[in-house]
């Protein structure tokens, strides 16, 4: 059963996290997330997404731009932007996720803060990662 199958019968779903595209916010292996259906509304910036990557493969990234006709998104450990990203290509909205043994929604207050934290240091954040990859290729090349 697919995802999109699930979500369509079931409206909501709960996945443990692989890869460490979200980290801090998922930890791979160790937290889950939930996903409810993806309804006609528009995502926002911000929001935390599920969706499709021709040709199988299923990504949970965050909305960082929402233009006219699709949305620019970025995962909050990544530096590459995704563009592109339609409606359709969206079939779930994360809504909450457990971490430590406890349950988190997007609505408590200190995942706004750290949504606030994420969406406003973008920029740094990448400039600071692309530097660190920089520098760890220039020690390697010297040993």
């Amino acid at each position: 059963m697919t995802y999109e199958e699930y979500l369509e019968s079931n409206g909501e779903m709960t996945y443990t996290n692989v890869g460490t595209s979200m980290m801090p916010l998922l930890r791979q292996h160790r937290d889950l997330f939930t996903v409810r259906k993806k309804d006609s509304a528009r995502c926002r910036a911000g929001d935390v997404v599920l969706y499709r990557r021709p040709p199988d493969s299923y990504v949970l990234h965050r909305v960082v731009e929402v233009r006219k006709k699709d949305y620019v998104i970025l995962g909050d450990n990544c530096i590459k932007k995704e563009y592109g990203i339609t409606d359709g290509d969206i079939i779930g909205v994360m809504t909450g996720y457990v971490r430590k043994g406890r349950e988190h929604t997007v609505k408590d207050r200190s995942y706004r803060i750290y949504k606030a934290y994420i969406m406003h240091t973008i920029t740094l954040r990448v400039i600071f990662k692309k530097a660190k990859l920089k520098m760890k290729r220039a020690v390697r090349r010297l040993l």
